[in-house]
């Protein structure tokens, strides 16, 4: 015994080649998965959190951009795909910017839902961000689907290095989703208006009656007939054709509200919770930087004046007294505005509301008629004080339509709120102090100086591109107006564009009228919050 503690075993060891034949745990840890628990949802639509922690703005047709206004922007489109599925499928929006929610709480609130299918934004400075939602979503099981304005002109730059992504929604996204969760679902659905919208935009819809099959594999299925669709298959990226619009847009439900935070979305000036309805798509405007076009182009589809007041009187019952008309252009069809003005004083609305508009699709008296009707801030898309960038830019107005159209709103009583580009093709040191002269001759209540960026898609990126004006080593997070610039033309850098936008703000805020509008802002707890929020974001945003 004492002979055996004494002998060094590894001395009878000799070399030998096992044959590979490694353990296979994944047959039990199968049985052990854990059923999906009773939170567990069909459908998760998300707009996931923040690179930073901070307040980032993502939507269906515009940029993704940090905000450094205190800006929360209502996710009005996850609503409005919530009100096309809900009927069939358990739905449910996660606002993880809203609800300031860290990725470590959202990954426990991914685990807690278990979703079959994770529906995200994607947007150009939050791309690798957004893109690990995706990630998290895909380890848990889910499918994944993205949507919006980067994907849309780039669905194989954003396949190919992100394989945990399945699906892009390209365009227009509503009636994609639709046809993609129901064929991936085997289910025909059989109520009039989705049968209805899904076949005006090119979908061929059987007409059996509703029947539902085992949840499908992509795999095996057909999915080249769904219009706007990108797919993996056989390891290839597929990219389908181009769905139609939706050529009718009161045939939407209205949006589901009520899933939504409303309750956690805030504007500057405003004394409460707003939201957003969208009076209608697409901007006739020929303007060479805007996103819009990627995904509604250039023609102008509307809702009636009926259609939308039900939708106000939808969220005045949620308790909603303030809204934004979140149109491509509000002001693009001067019936439709007298119509829904007219329609609001006839039923005696009270809403408070904003829009946007170019200063040559107003007049004075279409602008007493909107202050009548609740209308309280204008956001203008100014852009220059220079008329020879402007028509570089295919702006199509000019600064003096500019000084006037926003006269004829601070004679209504509507406050004004512009913004600018700084920039554009063209720009000299000189347009800028142009610019920058005139922000301040306007009467202006608000006003944001954005450094001009190629958003892929738009005339402007193509013309980036072909002379050769972006900086090398660009990523796409880097195409953000609101932080830094990827432009490097011959007469200006990138850090020279950085520091006129941050000086032309500078120049704009620091005087004794913007300082009280912001003083005056501060009448109640919330005002005064928002204003301290909006300062130090400022504040920190020029000493980057």
């Amino acid at each position: 015994m004492n002979n055996m503690q004494n002998v060094n075993l590894g001395a009878r060891t000799r070399q030998r080649v096992p044959d590979a034949k490694f353990p296979d745990a994944g047959r039990v840890a199968r049985v052990l998965e854990r059923p999906r628990p009773p939170d567990a949802v069909d459908i998760l639509l998300v707009n996931p959190p923040s690179p930073d922690g901070g307040i980032w703005i993502r939507s269906q047709h515009r940029v993704g951009r940090k905000s450094r206004e205190n800006l929360v922007w209502p996710q009005v489109s996850l609503a409005q795909h919530a009100a096309l599925l809900a009927m069939d499928y358990k739905v449910e929006v996660v606002d993880a910017i809203a609800e300031r929610m860290s990725w470590k709480k959202f990954e426990a609130l991914l685990r807690a839902r278990m979703p079959k299918y994770y529906v995200t934004h994607i947007t150009a400075p939050t791309l690798q961000n957004d893109m690990y939602g995706v990630f998290l979503a895909k380890s848990l099981g889910a499918r994944t689907i993205a949507f919006g304005t980067h994907v849309t002109p780039l669905p194989r730059e954003s396949m190919l290095p992100f394989p945990a992504l399945d699906f892009i929604l390209r365009g227009e996204p509503e009636m994609t989703l639709r046809e993609l969760l129901d064929t991936l679902e085997g289910r025909v659905p059989t109520e009039a208006r989705i049968v209805k919208l899904l076949a005006d935009t090119g979908s061929q819809v059987q007409s059996s009656k509703f029947k539902v099959q085992s949840n499908l594999e992509p795999e095996t299925l057909n999915l080249e007939p769904i219009k706007g669709l990108v797919w993996r298959k056989n390891g290839d990226v597929v990219i389908n054709p181009d769905r139609p619009f939706i050529p009718n847009l009161d045939d939407l439900p209205i949006p589901l509200h009520h899933l939504l935070p409303l309750d956690k979305y805030r504007a500057p000036m405003m004394k409460g919770a707003y939201s957003f309805v969208v009076p209608s798509r697409g901007c006739t405007a020929g303007c060479i930087f805007c996103i819009k076009h990627v995904s509604y182009q250039w023609a102008l589809r509307l809702r009636s004046p009926e259609n939308i007041v039900e939708e106000l009187w939808t969220l005045k019952k949620l308790g909603i007294n303030y809204i934004q008309m979140y149109a491509d252009l509000f002001t693009a069809s001067r019936e439709q505005v007298v119509g829904l003005c007219e329609l609001m004083l006839k039923e005696n609305l009270q809403i408070k509301w904003m829009c946007n508009s170019r200063t040559d699709y107003v007049d004075e008296e279409m602008l007493r008629l909107m202050a009548r009707a609740g209308c309280w801030m204008i956001t203008w898309g100014i852009e220059s004080g220079s008329d020879e960038i402007l028509k570089r830019a295919h702006k199509g107005t000019d600064p003096a339509k500019a000084e006037r159209a926003l006269k004829w709103a601070r004679d209504a009583g509507i406050k004004n709120w512009g913004y600018f580009i700084i920039g554009l093709p063209g720009e000299t040191e000189e347009t800028m102090q142009q610019t920058i002269a005139f922000s301040k001759k306007l009467p202006l209540d608000i006003a944001l100086f954005h450094i001009a960026a190629p958003y892929p898609g738009t005339p402007f990126f193509f013309e980036v591109v072909e002379q050769g004006w972006f900086r090398p080593g660009t990523r796409w997070e880097e195409v953000d107006m609101e932080r830094s610039t990827v432009l490097d033309y011959p007469n200006l850098s990138a850090e020279r564009l950085e520091y006129w936008q941050k000086r032309a703000f500078r120049e704009w805020a620091f005087r004794p009228r913007p300082i009280l509008t912001l003083l005056q802002s501060m009448n109640t707890w919330y005002g005064i919050k928002s204003a301290f929020s909006i300062v130090t974001q400022h504040l920190g945003w020029m000493r980057e």
